[in-house]
């Protein structure tokens, strides 16, 4: 009895996941989209840039206009989910994983990109329920690529299914890169010399300005 009992709660729970699930991805698609609004208008803009870091890494009044759009919206609709943004953590707000449905998002990848005009910028934002990834979400506006997944669901590119590559030879692989944000000059070093190896044994090497999209290309 107690077997069946379990099944059913267990039943139920996944269910009522599911469908909490869909309401969450289409919210937070909306939500991207109008972003993205935001960054198509103001890429071509003179920007207001603060130095965060170093010298080459930057923070926009856009940024943060994003990631509070994100973090007001969402909480608006799921007053419990928890939010670990990239500009709130970088300005010392300490955030914590928990099971609660967690928002990560970076409001712009690529934010030296976007200063300079350079389209290659992204939103990216992915929830984690009970610290399990359950969907992701990343959204290039100004060349119109939005990619999306979710778990059990497979990914898509523009609403079109898409799979990983089927290439296992280095050799006919293009490889992404990032030289990132470091200047110490060890660190450049070992970053030259890590691209050297790679250039004869791959068939490209490219490089973009954001992580994300690396990932999604």
């Amino acid at each position: 009895m107690r077997a069946i009992i379990f099944i059913a709660f267990l039943f139920l729970f996944t269910t009522t996941l599911a469908h909490d699930l869909d309401d969450y991805f289409e919210v937070v698609l909306n939500i991207t989209k109008d972003a993205g609004e935001i960054i198509n208008e103001k890429i071509w803009q003179v920007k207001n840039v603060e130095i965060k870091f170093s010298a080459v890494d930057f923070v926009t009044e856009t940024d943060r206009e994003i990631e509070e759009k994100f973090k007001r919206e969402i909480s608006a609709k799921f007053p419990d989910h928890k939010f670990i943004g990239e500009e709130t953590t970088d300005d010392g707000e300490k955030m914590q994983l928990t099971d609660s449905p967690t928002w990560v998002i970076d409001p712009i990848d690529g934010t030296m990109n976007f200063v300079h005009g350079y389209p290659y910028v992204c939103i990216s934002v992915a929830l984690l329920v009970n610290k399990e990834t359950q969907m992701g979400i990343i959204y290039n506006p100004v060349l119109n690529q939005l990619f999306t997944a979710r778990k059990g669901q497979g990914a898509f590119y523009n609403q079109k299914p898409i799979r990983v590559s089927t290439i296992k030879e280095l050799s006919e692989a293009v490889v992404s890169t990032e030289v990132g944000l470091s200047r110490d000059e060890e660190k450049l070093r070992v970053v030259a010399e890590n691209i050297k190896n790679f250039v004869p044994l791959a068939q490209g090497i490219r490089s973009v300005g954001t992580r994300a999209m690396n990932l999604a290309l």
